[in-house]
């Protein structure tokens, strides 16, 4: 059975590189029935923290993840020591004592030429003569990381060790560590690394903030993943938009692409616009409570979610971000609302107290209070005044919403209702 691992350090969050690796981890496991391991290595003691392993653990939940079996390698001390015991035993490693006394164990490396398969990059080869002797337990007693994953990955009868090109120079060690304890050897596919749009390495500026950053940005784990697919792979035909569903079915590691991947955020803004305008609104609301809370726009337990729905369904097609309904919808949660100076400048420096008057005597004597009938209440008054419906339109959502661009000026006053619309047009009459 294939097995995988997914292998993250709890010294920091997890970002899009390590979140592209799990992605390919488990999309390999999952297209070939097999299991994807989650192992946290947590053997540095003084940078591993719980906060990043609670992260960690629910950004990849977030994405749809899901792991199999969970290990952590603090847990595992005594597992790294009886293999390195096992080596000093048979001669193939020796004690080197520190000026304090204190013990460190020391793998003699012996020049060879190593041939490595490798599932991406094809044949790789290395000279072990060019590496100096590995440390396995170092004088703390804590295991190198080189070791400690040939240990755990034969333990855990790992088939095929998937991550970054950045750990090619551990392959040959790791050989090394596999032939000495007389473990079978892994398949190993090295995946290119993920650059910015300015061909540097991935910062903060061009992506590299961590996959918990984009949530709270209000980037949706459906359009994560989606993008993150595409990073150095593709499902043919063109297409952009593959759920994680259909990758499976679709999915071979050896279609990975050898050359680095650019990260492009307005890509992946675009790709999540796509599942956010065909998201259920339902969804999205659940997404967005936490933040509407959070401003103060609604109540967690007691609010008109019927309502809110209805604003959702209004902005939902322009979204690039769920955070961009909170900020663009606030004049309908609000009741002092802040108009843009400019706009302000533009479109209602002119005295329109007497359009404005007789727009609201319109909506008054509607029967039925609806989008079609204020549309015609105003398609009328616009007639009766023998102007532009633009002379209107663009002050009357202005003096509304304090801004220039929005939802459709009907919908809008539908959904602030006859009162709201009545004071908020008031204030710019004399």
């Amino acid at each position: 059975m294939v097995r995988v691992r997914f292998a993250p350090s709890p010294t920091g969050n997890l970002h899009i590189g390590g979140g592209r690796t799990a992605l390919f981890n488990w999309l390999f496991s999952q297209s070939q029935k097999g299991k994807f391991v989650l192992r946290i290595e947590d053997t540095d003691k003084e940078r591993s923290k719980k906060e990043f392993v609670d992260e960690i653990l629910f950004s990849l939940k977030w994405l749809g993840f899901n792991w199999d079996e969970l290990y952590y390698q603090s847990e595992r001390f005594d597992r790294y020591r009886g293999y390195a015991d096992k080596l000093l035993k048979s001669g193939l490693a020796y004690i080197e004592k520190s000026p304090e006394g204190k013990e460190a164990v020391i793998f003699k490396v012996t020049a060879q030429k190593i041939r490595v398969n490798d599932l991406v990059r094809g044949e790789i080869e290395f000279d072990s003569s060019l590496i100096k002797d590995q440390v396995l337990i170092k004088s703390d007693g804590t295991p190198t990381y080189n070791f400690a994953c040939v240990v755990d990955d034969a333990e855990m009868n790992i088939t095929h060790i998937i991550r970054g090109d950045d750990h090619i120079s551990n392959t040959p060690k790791q050989v090394l560590f596999y032939e000495a304890l007389g473990f079978p050897l892994p398949n190993f596919a090295h995946l290119p690394l993920i650059m910015g749009m300015d061909g540097g390495r991935l910062s903060k500026r061009t992506g590299a903030t961590a996959i918990s950053d984009y949530r709270k940005m209000g980037y949706l784990p459906e359009a994560l993943a989606n993008y993150l697919l595409l990073l150095s792979w593709a499902p043919g035909g063109n297409r952009e938009i593959v759920n994680l569903n259909e990758a499976i079915g679709l999915f071979d590691i050896k279609n990975v692409n050898k050359t680095a991947a650019t990260f492009d955020l307005k890509k992946l803004d675009w790709m999540n616009n796509q599942y956010l305008k065909n998201a259920d609104p339902q969804k999205l609301l659940d997404e967005l409570m936490p933040l509407l809370v959070e401003r103060g726009y609604i109540a967690e337990k007691q609010f008109d979610r019927d309502y809110v729905l209805g604003l959702i369904r209004l902005f939902q097609p322009r979204l690039a971000h769920l955070n961009d309904f909170v900020d663009w919808a606030d004049f309908f949660f609000i009741e002092e609302i802040k108009t843009d100076p400019l706009a302000q400048e533009k479109f209602l420096s002119k005295d329109l107290s007497n359009e404005f008057k007789l727009f609201i005597a319109e909506l008054e004597s509607l029967s039925n209070f609806n989008v079609e009938n204020i549309e015609k209440s105003f398609r009328g008054l616009v007639a009766k005044l023998n102007t532009e419906a633009k002379v209107l339109i663009h002050p009357l959502r202005v003096a509304l919403t304090g801004k220039t661009i929005g939802p459709g000026l009907f919908e809008l006053i539908y959904y602030l209702g006859l009162e709201r619309t009545k004071r908020r047009l008031l204030k710019w009459t004399k």
